[in-house]
């Protein structure tokens, strides 16, 4: 009997897929714990089942409650933890708070209070805390500058910084360069403290400008600790009668606090005593910061050694300075001032005349170079344009504008800073004074 061709093709598909190796055995997964069952009590509950399905006289009913009464038990139930109670404490008013409350209510009309808050100085009643920390910057302006620690050193910093008259005169790295360095002194009451060769600030006490008149009437009285009122007497001949003596008071104002500053960071020689200048007289006992003026000369020239340093590394590593005599590079680093230009600032124009020689200290400037070029209109008409076409990239350690200063010749491209670049530049009229002078 013939075949069909449908279980024929089936036949030969079985006996083609017959040898066929089976697919490969993969593992099982395994499963997965559940961390909220206690399997402890789940095997004593499977232990119960057994023990109603093994003896035949162990009751349904008792089984069946105490299957129902281990049953929660197989559960874990996280622990709740509840938030503790905050219990609010009174609040207490010291005898300190409440005088000090006292003392700064009748003090709101004291006008030498406003007036040392508005030349930048500390409140006359602080925390606590600020008592502390002022306590502890003055015990450590008592130690010499090489036994202070970094912690010691940042915090005599940071309380210079927050003097105005420190801040508005010196920059925050020499200011931090200074402070590794002063001291404070101690002045006995009616000294005479000379500002001429420092800058002070008083820490503690009271003081006064020292004038001629001060000086004269502590040679009268005797009294260096005290300063006298002055008394001055004008007679009239048309007048038969003296007018009465006029006082003459130093006005309140005048009086230097705690915070307040004298004298200079500059170098200035000795003056004649009569003048006495930026000099104080002390009215009690005080505490008083010197920065050194030759310190801070001394900090300045070395700063510009650094910078001249730099400037010379810089340009003798642009090319066609490389070998230049030292004298010569010298010259140019005198003339040599630091600027800055943003990213996108076009810094020379095409056609222009540059005013000043440039050496790129960081940062990269994009050369374009103008073209001219035709452009066909749909009125089938051509008109010029001009276009700027990208020619390359001045990098760090490069110069520019030689050519264009010394022969006064327009610049034949376009530069833009590419990203923030700072330059050493040297100006054309310093340029040809130097040049001059030669």
């Amino acid at each position: 009997m013939p075949i069909s061709s449908v279980p024929s093709a089936i036949f030969s598909q079985m006996i083609n897929t017959g040898s066929v190796p089976p697919p490969p055995l993969r593992s099982i997964p395994r499963l997965k714990i559940p961390k909220q069952i206690n399997y402890g009590q789940l095997e004593a509950l499977y232990h119960i089942r057994s023990i109603h399905h093994s003896w035949s006289s162990c009751p349904a009913v008792s089984a069946h409650s105490a299957i129902i009464k281990q049953y929660p038990n197989i559960f874990l139930h996280k622990k709740t933890r509840l938030p503790k109670i905050l219990q609010q404490e009174p609040k207490r008013k010291s005898s300190d708070a409440r005088a000090g409350s006292q003392y700064q209510s009748d003090d709101s009309h004291n006008i030498a209070v406003h007036i040392r808050k508005a030349h930048g100085g500390y409140a006359l009643y602080g925390t606590k805390g600020s008592i502390e920390t002022f306590e502890e910057f003055l015990h450590i302006l008592k130690k010499q500058p090489v036994k202070r620690t970094t912690h010691e050193h940042n915090i005599v910093w940071k309380t210079l910084k927050t003097v105005p008259d420190l801040a508005s005169q010196l920059n925050d790295e020499h200011l931090k360069t200074l402070s590794k360095k002063i001291v404070s002194e101690t002045w006995v009451k009616g000294s005479i403290v000379f500002g001429n060769d420092g800058f002070y600030v008083i820490l503690k006490g009271l003081a006064r400008p020292y004038t001629a008149s001060c000086e004269n009437l502590n040679e009268e009285n005797d009294l260096p600790d005290s300063i006298t009122p002055q008394i001055s007497a004008v007679f009239d001949e048309s007048l038969n009668t003296t007018p009465p003596a006029e006082i003459f008071l130093p006005p309140v104002a005048s009086v230097l606090t705690q915070w307040s500053t004298f004298g200079t960071l500059e170098v200035t020689p000795d003056l004649e005593l009569e003048t006495r200048p930026l000099s104080v007289v002390t009215e009690e006992d005080c505490e008083i910061l010197k920065i050194p003026a030759k310190d801070y000369a001394n900090l300045k020239l070395e700063k510009a050694k650094l910078e001249n340093i730099q400037k010379m590394k810089l340009i003798r590593k642009c090319p066609y300075y490389e070998e230049w005599p030292t004298l010569s590079i010298c010259e140019l680093t005198a003339l040599i001032k630091w600027k800055k230009f943003p990213a996108g600032h076009v810094i020379v124009e095409s056609g222009n005349i540059i005013s000043f020689v440039a050496y790129i200290n960081y940062g990269y400037c994009k050369i374009y170079r103008t073209i001219i070029g035709l452009v066909k209109l749909p009125s089938n008409k051509v008109k010029k344009t001009r276009k700027l076409v990208y020619m390359g990239k001045l990098k760090e350690k490069e110069s520019f504008g030689e050519i264009s200063v010394l022969l006064q010749v327009p610049f034949s491209c376009t530069i833009i800073a590419g990203n923030d670049v700072e330059m050493a530049i040297i100006e054309d009229k310093d340029l040809f004074d130097a040049t001059n002078l030669d």
